[in-house]
């Protein structure tokens, strides 16, 4: 039908051509960004769940971090425990030498001095080995194992969620090497730092199975910390392992198939030509109307 009211095939056309237009703007946005979903209007599920995974991603990247500063400051812990033994076998060495009948007095106090000078650097190993700015072993001041960041239970966040921390008890071992090291040096335990003590000079060989002791609590210490920093590694690995793959879930629900996309691009920009060129012919339908009137 001729009608010079209604041209129903311009208007088709013009439906068409507005919703390839829409099209093509949104394959356009897409190949522009990166992104194929850049709006909930894209794609409102898919959106909601990127944005889960991306939530969880940073989160365990910060569990990432977190796990490998735990792991960096149980070194720092073991490191000042492994010169800890240096010096008690040192202590030990010295002990033995002194209980033999061949050392003279004068040997013995002399043994003593450097006995005593040792015991005093446990002391400040104790009181000042830190991590962070936080003491581990003690508060600064005391020798006794307390008050110190791994004196008691402390807690490490090494998941996004927070259900997901991991428990290290070094408190009783801390307690325990403190205590035995208590028991070999005077000069240990002594808060003026000028103690000399008589554990080489008037003591019993007794001391040499004290300092026996006192290395194996720094042994089971040392122990605990190797146990506690291998599975902060594991847990790191393991972050790696789900971060990887949460990266790469979010990656197929937001990011552009750039191959398809351009191919659709492609066709919609063809669509746009021809549905302009159509409804320039639609519109010179209503000239014919015109012809008949002549």
């Amino acid at each position: 039908m001729l009608s010079l009211n209604t041209n129903a095939s311009a208007l088709s056309t013009q439906s068409s051509l507005s919703k390839t237009q829409s099209a093509l703007s949104t394959s356009m946005s897409r190949l522009g960004t990166g992104f194929r979903v850049n709006s909930a209007m894209d794609d409102a599920a898919g959106l909601q769940i990127a944005t889960r995974l991306k939530a969880q991603t940073s989160g365990m990247a910060v569990a990432m971090k977190n796990t490998q500063n735990g792991i960096s400051m149980m070194q720092t812990a073991e490191g000042a425990l492994d010169e800890v033994s240096n010096i008690l076998v040192r202590m030990k060495d010295l002990a033995t030498e002194s209980f033999t009948a061949s050392t003279t007095a004068d040997d013995k106090t002399a043994m003593q001095a450097e006995y005593a000078a040792l015991g005093r650097e446990l002391a400040n190993i104790v009181k000042n080995t830190s991590f962070g700015g936080k003491q581990l072993f003690s508060d600064g001041t005391t020798t006794n194992g307390t008050a110190g960041q791994l004196s008691s239970n402390v807690t490490f966040q090494i998941g996004a969620a927070s259900a997901e921390t991991m428990d290290v008890d070094l408190g009783t071992s801390i307690s325990n090497l403190a205590g035995a090291i208590s028991t070999v040096s005077a000069s240990y335990s002594d808060t003026t730092g000028t103690a000399l003590g008589t554990e080489l000079t008037a003591g019993a060989n007794s001391v040499i199975d004290n300092l026996a002791t006192a290395l194996d609590k720094v042994g089971a210490l040392r122990a605990d910390l190797g146990a506690a920093s291998n599975r902060l590694d594991h847990v790191y690995n393991n972050l790696q392992n789900m971060s990887t793959n949460t990266k790469a879930a979010t990656g197929r629900i937001m990011d552009v198939d750039y191959a398809t996309e351009t191919s659709n691009m492609t066709t919609k920009q063809m669509l746009m030509q021809a549905s302009t060129s159509m409804l320039k012919q639609a519109n010179s339908m209503s000239g014919m109307v015109m012809s008949l009137l002549q």
